[in-house]
Parts: C-alpha cells; sequence; structure tokens
C-alpha cells in the first residue's frame, strides 16, 4: 500500500480538516469533488470552494458533474429517502464507488473522507457508514480522520502508513471540536460548514415528490423547480410563476418549445410558464393564477397576453384573478 489517497473534497470544514491532517502526515493527496444541481453550499456553488481549498493546501483537484445519473439515484433509491427526497445513503454509496474508480485510475491505496460520526442522522450514523462502505467495495479503504478512534482501524492505519495515534475521535452534530481544531491548523476561511443539498429542503422536497409522483422528474423540470412558485392544474400540466425579475428571466431562459408563456398585459405583473399536456380550462386557470399576482386593484379583471415558447404570435385574454382559497389548494 503507497502513501497515496483521493479525498472527498466538498470545500466545507470536516473535509478541509481531513486533508490537511494527511498531508501533516505525509500523505499525498489528490482530490475529487463531485457536483450536482442540488448543492447549495454557497452562492458561487461547491465546485468553487473545493477548488479554492485544493489551491489553498497545493493538491490537485478534479471536479465530475454527475447530476443526470445522480437523479436515477434520487427517483429509485434502495435505502430511502430522509427527511425530504434526499437518498444519503445511496447517494454516498454512489460517490464511493465513483471515488473507487478515481483511486484506481490514479494508482492510489485509499480514500479520505470528512465524515464525522453522528453528524448526520441518515448516513452518518456507524451501522449506515458500514453499509455504505460495503456497497461501494471499499471496506477497510476508507479514512475517515476527525472520527477514525471511534471506529475499528482501517487497512492505512494497520498497515502503518498512517498514524492512528494522530487521528481523531470527533462525534456529533456540535461543530466547536472542529472550529478549535481549524484555529489550531490556522484554517481560517471555511465556507459551507455544514454541507448543503436542495434535496433536503422542506419547500423543495415537495416540488420534487410532486415530480417523482408524475414521472417528470428530468434535468429540465429539476432546474425550473428552483425558481418561482409552482402551481399542479392537472395530472398532465403545471405551472411556474416568477416571484421577481430575476425569475422572470430565469423562467423564460428555461423554458422549451412546448412550454406557453404569459404575463399581464397593461400593468407590470409576473411571467408564467405552462408546462405540459394544458387543456382550454388548464390554460384559463393558469392565465387566472397569474393574474392574481399582477399589480392591479382587488377585484379588477386582468387583461393577459399569453404566446407559445419561441413563436412571436400573442393571443389576448381578459381574465378575473383566481381567488386565495382556490390558488392556495391548487399551489405546490
Amino acid at each position: 500500500m503507497n502513501k497515496k489517497a483521493v479525498v472527498l473534497l466538498s470545500g466545507g470544514l470536516d473535509s478541509t480538516l481531513a486533508a490537511k491532517l494527511m498531508l501533516e502526515q505525509g500523505i499525498e493527496l489528490e482530490a475529487i469533488n463531485f457536483l450536482t444541481t442540488f448543492c447549495t453550499c454557497t452562492k458561487k456553488g461547491c465546485q468553487h470552494e473545493a477548488s479554492k481549498v485544493a489551491k489553498e493546501l497545493g493538491i490537485k483537484i478534479t471536479v465530475e458533474n454527475i447530476t443526470n445519473e445522480y437523479l436515477e439515484i434520487v427517483k429509485n433509491p434502495k435505502h430511502g429517502y430522509g427527511s425530504g427526497v434526499n437518498p444519503c445513503i445511496d447517494c454516498r454509496i454512489f460517490i464511493f464507488k465513483r471515488a473507487k474508480e478515481f483511486m484506481q485510475r490514479i494508482d492510489a491505496s485509499f480514500i479520505i473522507t470528512g465524515e464525522v460520526l453522528g453528524e448526520r442522522p441518515m448516513s452518518q450514523r456507524r451501522a449506515p457508514l458500514m453499509v455504505i462502505e460495503k456497497e461501494s467495495g471499499l471496506q477497510g479503504l476508507i479514512l475517515r480522520p476527525l472520527s477514525a478512534k471511534l471506529f475499528e482501524p482501517s487497512i492505512p492505519e494497520k498497515t502503518g502508513v498512517v498514524d492512528r495515534e494522530a487521528l481523531l475521535a470527533i462525534s456529533g452534530r456540535s461543530r466547536k471540536p472542529q472550529i478549535e481544531l481549524a484555529k489550531e491548523l490556522d484554517l481560517n476561511e471555511y465556507p459551507c460548514p455544514a454541507g448543503g443539498c436542495l434535496l433536503t429542503d422542506p419547500g423543495f422536497s415537495k416540488r420534487a415528490k410532486d415530480l417523482l409522483a408524475h414521472k417528470n422528474f428530468t434535468l429540465d423540470n429539476v432546474f425550473l423547480l428552483k425558481a418561482g412558485r409552482h402551481f399542479r392544474l392537472s395530472k398532465s400540466c403545471k405551472l411556474i410563476v416568477g416571484r421577481n425579475e430575476k425569475e422572470n428571466e430565469k423562467i423564460s431562459t428555461l423554458a422549451d418549445e412546448k412550454d406557453s408563456l404569459m404575463d399581464a398585459k397593461d400593468v407590470p405583473g409576473p411571467i408564467g410558464l405552462l408546462r405540459g399536456e394544458a387543456t382550454e380550462d388548464d390554460l384559463s386557470i393558469a392565465l387566472r393564477i397569474v393574474a392574481r399576482y399582477a399589480d392591479k386593484t382587488e377585484g379588477d379583471t386582468v387583461l393577459m397576453e399569453h404566446w407559445a415558447s419561441g413563436k412571436d404570435d400573442r393571443s389576448f385574454t381578459e381574465v378575473k384573478p383566481l381567488d386565495k382559497d382556490k390558488l392556495e389548494a391548487l399551489r405546490i
């Protein structure tokens, strides 16, 4: 076994500390960062933070976007979901399998991770960690420097490649031990201390569950989940309504040729996007929902314009805004 390892580097506090501890033991590290559209670590994304940390630590990093493959895991997780639609155990198995392939490709001997025992309720308890290790084909080859002394020694520890006595026994959800360690190691900047995944967000999860239930969990539809208010009009169609100018622009950009767009003709208001096989009744309800958010006097009718995405031809319909109770009944 050589002294070269792959570190799963998110750019957050735990993985940064794990990498730093290994570098201090003379382990040669190469980092890998797995990117999905569900990451919420920072406005610039996990890729940015991981690359920044890798540069500061002086290690090479490879970034892989795994969104397309990951969608299939979200659809059918063998080990189920967490509090939202987060398939944490299946996610980790998938990531470790990819990391194993990378490890073999660069001729490394083991994998370093910032996992802390008990820090996350679904994927970092002892039993799931062992399941993940077994099903990824990495038994004995995953080293968790922050919690290593709470586990049986890994192969790198048993063979003396890594000094077990210099490893730690951190557990639980408090970040105080890691923050203190960061000070000791002179690490002063560590964004995304607890990681972030949209699949754990209650609002996003509710919208994602709607897509899963209607067999529409595709990448294009997932992108739209990040913007606007969402309404389920029928089994075959839904409406997305922007909340501000930025979201209006995003919704318009994400519209495909089969979508319908709509907004108020003579007063400021949001953009609405109608996606799916819509009937005339669905279109009427959609127009009334979008009209509800237009700047108008209470009770007034609103002249709405609507058009097929990518087309110049416009249609105009005067509608009465939908009652609030009826609107809320359709909101996802």
